[in-house]
């Protein structure tokens, strides 16, 4: 396990010391005391492309107090515990724009390792905007559209994959 090191340090069923521990046939951290396995899974985040008549996409600039601020990104959130992924975009999607969007396809699924505190699961749905009104929120605090091929400065990485990946199909190359 590619560790820098080591997240949690207390069993939450009983409050004893984690460890890592051998557990099936990969290190987990696992309680000294119970022997609960703590399993570090991915935090599940969604976005929403939205992309209007030339194909330009609708970014938004991260706000101060935010991670990355003054960096753009595709809209975008975590999944609440026990809301359904296309909810969730839904719901992120109005927070940090104003606007109401449809859900669409799933366009990618890509894995984010730009922070080492968490590893998160993005998946990216293609949108269209149904109502409200345009106006930053939540963790931005500006939104414009902006050519695949030639973004702004990106918070995450796998948005620059992203937007290359809708460049090529732009460009006929799918």
């Amino acid at each position: 396990m590619n560790r820098i090191h080591q997240r949690f340090s207390f069993c939450p069923k009983c409050g004893g010391t984690l460890a890592y521990q051998p557990v099936k046939s990969r290190e987990r951290l696992q309680c000294q005391q119970c022997g609960y396995v703590f399993y570090e899974n991915p935090i599940v985040g969604v976005a929403v492309i939205v992309q209007d008549r030339h194909g330009s996409v609708l970014l938004g600039r991260r706000a101060a107090g935010s991670t990355y601020p003054g960096l753009w990104c595709i809209p975008c959130g975590y999944v609440e515990y026990e809301e359904e992924v296309r909810a969730a975009a839904c719901r992120e999607f109005t927070e940090e724009t104003g606007l109401l969007v449809e859900i669409g396809d799933v366009f990618t699924v890509l894995s984010n390792f730009h922070n080492p505190q968490s590893h998160t699961v993005g998946i990216w749905f293609v949108g269209k905007i149904v109502g409200g009104s345009p106006q930053a929120g939540d963790d931005l605090d500006a939104i414009d559209w902006f050519s695949p091929g030639d973004p702004p400065s990106l918070a995450f990485p796998t948005d620059a994959v992203v937007l290359s990946m809708l460049e090529q199909k732009l460009a006929g190359g799918e």
